[in-house]
């Protein structure tokens, strides 16, 4: 018995120290925030307190930067404009999947990398079938990265990937409460379907970039849209976080007035959609869409597939939002 608590609690901190470089904060419950940094020393404590020195000292090395090199590569490689090199980081974000499910402190983190696995499977999809790319030409107006497919062949791509796939598990107990969160915002209620290419209804799932909740809210956006993260966070309550994320939908449609691009900018932040229609004096999401960081180039055929998938409509064809 003693022998099998060791292992337990030797797991525990292996996964903790080996977390505890790439993320900031953790949350448990609604009520309790804890920090990776509080769960390696609690754990160092625990272990010193109560197992054997001989025990202690013979714990394993496991280098504590690895998780936050890969996550920075990860983020890298989305931000990035081609959607091919996101596929490089498939077969460790695999490996390093279950690792993170298999304790409390970091399944938050394991619920976001589940909701991206979905990215790295397209990208080496589109990877395998990717022309070469051209050759360099010196010019001075911006190329895009001709790697990439084009809009419409993402759109096919990401029909294939969602066709036939059963509900994520959480979607039941959130889709029909969250849907008049959004109708009395003056949105479309199906836009509930975020939730799934956000975090696969997972309200607990957190990124290492901070964002949270079932539809994955930044601190600055969610304190923009009137939540509160004290003392207790609201972004991983379902109602409050279904309304911020309904307001800003409602926000972004009126300026934008397209929902694709109301997507890009949810995913890529309203500034860059902005600028980016100035510069190529356009006014809908295909005309930008190479210039799109890696992940929003993904994310946009994505949510339109789900909500195909879902509710067999298409984002240019869900009706304007009420004024």
């Amino acid at each position: 018995m003693i022998w099998e608590l060791c292992k337990i609690i030797t797991k525990a901190f292996l996964l903790a120290t080996w977390a505890g470089g790439m993320v900031q904060a953790a949350q448990t419950n609604d009520d309790d925030v804890i920090t990776l940094p509080e769960v390696i020393q609690n754990a160092r404590q625990w272990a010193q307190d109560n197992l054997d020195t001989n025990v202690v000292a013979a714990l394993p090395t496991v280098d504590p930067v690895f998780i936050n090199r890969f996550f920075q590569d990860l983020s890298a490689r989305m931000q990035g404009n081609e959607v091919v090199d996101v596929a490089a980081v498939r077969d460790t974000a695999r490996t390093l999947l279950p690792l993170l499910q298999s304790q409390p402190e970091t399944r938050p983190y394991a619920a976001w990398l589940h909701a991206q696995m979905d990215y790295l499977d397209v990208a080496e999809e589109i990877r395998t079938t990717a022309p070469p790319p051209p050759p360099v030409v010196k010019t001075n107006t911006p190329v895009p990265a001709t790697r990439n497919p084009p809009p419409q062949r993402e759109r096919e791509i990401w029909g294939r990937q969602e066709a036939g796939r059963p509900w994520p598990a959480g979607a039941r107990a959130y889709v029909q409460e969250l849907k008049p969160v959004f109708a009395s915002r003056k949105v479309p209620p199906e836009l509930v379907w975020v939730a799934e290419v956000e975090s696969a209804f997972d309200r607990q799932a957190q990124s290492p970039a901070g964002a949270a909740g079932l539809f994955q809210l930044m601190p600055d956006t969610a304190r923009r849209f009137g939540l509160s993260q004290w003392p207790r966070d609201q972004r991983y309550q379902a109602v409050p976080s279904a309304t911020a994320s309904a307001n800003y939908f409602k926000y972004l449609y009126d300026r934008f007035q397209d929902w694709r691009l109301v997507m890009a900018a949810y995913n890529a932040g309203e500034g860059t959609v902005g600028r980016l229609l100035a510069r190529h004096k356009a006014h809908d999401y295909d005309r930008i869409a190479s210039y799109l960081p890696a992940e929003t180039q993904m994310y946009v055929p994505r949510m339109e597939a789900v909500l195909h998938e879902r509710e067999g409509m298409r984002l240019e064809g869900l009706p304007a939002a009420e004024p």
